[in-house]
């Protein structure tokens, strides 16, 4: 029958599945069908809402410049093409995970890796949130009255994506890969399919929102000269969102099957031409059918509905025109892999950050937890950071897609622009050394593909920082530095603390003598059996020691003292103020004073229970005294436990009848100790 203790266990057992092997972590690793989808579902599922949020921006000025979209869409692309190269690069030279962060450490120093992994965190939760937001305008768009429950739609899925990712790698790459191969085929479908009726029939794609105008925003009337250029650029910048999740790829090296480096070069060049297509394809359809799409749907003349009902994403539009409108068989099922694809596309983040996470932690710049893998040889306090902060988003921002992407990006090409740089510092180095005429002839394709991609993400960077800044890209700049502050504090307090733990002679040096000391509460068992341990320690001056905070009960543990002749005097400290811990360190403090090289063992006898319920009942003196007493120097405390009957199914009986030694961390027991005194 199975304990309390099991069943408390149950439900991670259900979340999670049976543990795993240390020695099996090399069974997780993927090949590139499985890692595709885990490493490259973000920028994939971009295509859903870059475009979006180019035809976003362009339409706050009416339809006048609705013409710079595939202008803008085109540079989009060759930036895609030329940052897809460029990390190429990057795994090959970089094939340990670290991606952006080990290149900047190693190549421009310890600030400017901690610059670019403060940028990859704040991208990384935004990637999260920004996705499932996403994915939850996708599912009210074919369901408008969902639009109430948005917050609690975009929460849930989070919370789905960490049972998934904390079952595995390789578990989430199999739960992942379905969907987003539905989502590359059914987008493929669609784009032909329009532009066969677009180009080949008489019943070309027309969007619902063609038939509607669009009332300018206030200031975009007129637009020349560098106010329409920083209007150009912002649409531009919105549009880079095509981009996030690039570096996913070389942060996961490690993550795949060998030889790594080129099947992650592999996947990234699956990865940009696949994502290029899409976002070409879903562009052109949007333009052909005419699809509006504002910030304001009020904005839209002719939406009759605009305030009570939801405007449809243009992925939706696009699908309801080239399949025969939103009740169509091709509208929902576009619907459903685009909102489930956003959704998982959040798993990027959920392998990036816990990987960069433990990058940084083995660093000692993150806490040492981070580098800590679970019971299915995943970061798993990585992941529940990462969710954590996501959902504090989602429900600051309400699960507002278009408040939140104001945010994005501005991590991704910082950390593009740094890296990019410091490969190119890379080559340089690597060229000096260089004496093969066929190495040194690809380290320089190399630099000049890194300096290229350099140059162009320096500019994207200005380009989405100036035109970003006041909608919300302020909030990730401030956040950037703070999050940097922290991570120099904590390597401060692991190199102090490192430095204090060097050996030296004192460490080495034997104590004078022994003084043991044993609390006494009463005359019992557990009192005992702590002075038949100590003892058996044989210390050179042994002290039973009781606090007299009542004089009737003191007197009476005196005459239990005389009447089993203990045969260790007992010491009684006074406390006219009927406190314990204060007169106890006193005491011991007294002892370290007259003798410096004396070792002090203090035996604290305990209780162990079986409930919860039953730490209520009892003292709490000895917790209070073992936390204090470990601030001495000196001084040694030794715990005597003593089960109680109630502990008894909690208890390994020779190997039989209760947990054996690990099973707590293979999650088959949880033992509930309580440590009183008295």
């Amino acid at each position: 029958m199975p304990s309390l203790s099991d069943l408390g266990q149950l439900p991670k057992r259900l979340v999670l599945g049976r543990p795993v092997r240390s020695d099996r972590a090399g069974e997780s690793l993927l090949p590139k069908r499985l890692a595709l989808p885990i490493f490259a579902s973000d920028p994939l599922s971009s295509v859903a809402y870059a475009t979006q949020e180019i035809l976003l921006i362009l339409t706050l000025a009416g339809t006048a410049f609705l013409f710079l979209a595939p202008w803008l869409a085109a540079l989009v692309v060759l930036l895609l093409v030329v940052v897809v190269l460029s990390y190429r690069q990057v795994v090959h030279a970089y094939p340990s995970g670290g991606g952006d962060y080990e290149v900047a450490m190693k190549n421009h120093g310890q600030f400017a890796g901690l610059v670019v992994a403060s940028a990859l965190l704040t991208d990384y939760v935004l990637t999260v949130a920004v996705s499932v937001s996403s994915g939850t305008d996708n599912i009210i768009s074919a369901f408008p009255s969902l639009d109430e429950h948005r917050v609690a739609i975009a929460v849930s899925l989070v919370v789905l994506l960490v049972a998934a990712n904390l079952r595995g790698v390789r578990e989430s790459g199999k739960t992942f890969a379905v969907p987003t191969y539905l989502f590359i085929s059914g987008i493929l479908v669609m784009v032909v399919t329009g532009l066969v009726r677009d180009f080949l029939t008489d019943n070309p794609v027309v969007a619902e929102s063609a038939g509607y105008s669009i009332e300018a925003e206030p200031g975009y009337t007129q637009l020349t000269g560098l106010a329409l250029i920083f209007f150009a650029l912002r649409a531009f910048a919105s549009g880079c969102t095509a981009l996030t999740g690039v570096e996913a790829i070389a942060n996961g090296v490690p993550a795949f099957r060998p030889p790594k480096s080129r099947n992650a070069a592999t996947t990234l060049a699956l990865m940009g031409g696949i994502a290029a297509t899409m976002f070409v394809g879903v562009t052109a359809l949007a333009l052909l059918g005419d699809v509006k799409y504002v910030q304001h749907p009020c904005d839209l003349v002719g939406f009759a509905n605009c305030a009570t009902e939801p405007q449809r994403t243009v992925i939706a539009q696009v699908a309801a025109a080239t399949f025969g409108g939103p009740s169509s068989l091709g509208f929902y099922y576009v619907q459903a892999v685009t909102a489930l694809v956003l959704i998982l596309a959040a798993n990027t983040a959920f392998n990036g950050f816990p990987l960069l996470g433990s990058v940084l932690a083995q660093d000692r710049f993150m806490p040492r937890q981070l580098h800590t893998r679970g019971d299915k040889l995943v970061y798993s306090n990585g992941i529940l950071l990462l969710a954590g902060f996501a959902v504090l988003l989602l429900v600051a921002f309400e699960a507002d897609s278009t408040q939140l992407i104001q945010m994005y990006i501005v991590g991704v090409f910082t950390s593009f622009t740094i890296g990019q740089w410091g490969m190119v510092r890379h080559w340089n180095r690597d060229l000096r050394a260089a004496t093969d005429p066929a190495a040194r002839r690809r380290m320089q394709r190399s630099r000049v593909i890194n300096t290229i991609g350099g140059t162009l993400t320096t500019v994207v960077l200005a380009i989405v920082v100036v035109t970003k800044f006041v909608s919300g890209a302020w909030i990730v700049i401030c956040a950037m530095p703070l999050i940097l502050l922290l991570m120099k504090s904590i390597n401060r307090h692991y190199s102090h603390v490192a430095s204090q733990l060097i050996p030296d002679s004192d460490a080495r040096m034997r104590p004078s003598k022994v003084h043991a000391v044993v609390l006494v509460s009463k005359v019992h068992k557990p009192t005992l059996r702590a002075l038949a341990f100590a003892r058996a320690t044989r210390p050179d001056v042994l002290t039973a020691l009781t606090v007299n905070v009542d004089d009737a009960e003191t007197r009476a543990l005196q005459a239990d003292w005389e009447r089993y002749d203990v045969p260790v005097p007992l010491t009684v400290l006074d406390s006219p103020f009927r406190e314990i811990t204060r007169p106890v360190l006193d005491f011991v403090k007294d002892i370290r004073r007259s003798s410096p090289r004396e070792l002090v063992v203090v035996f604290v006898p305990h209780y162990v229970v079986g409930h919860w319920w039953e730490n209520l009942l009892h003292n709490q003196s000895a917790l209070r005294l073992r936390t204090r007493l470990q601030f001495l120097p000196g001084v040694m405390i030794t715990s005597v436990p003593w089960q109680l009957e109630s502990s008894l199914d909690h208890a390994p009986l020779n190997g039989a009848g209760g947990p054996a030694p690990g099973d707590l961390r293979r999650g088959l027991t949880d033992e509930m100790e309580q440590t009183p005194y008295g």
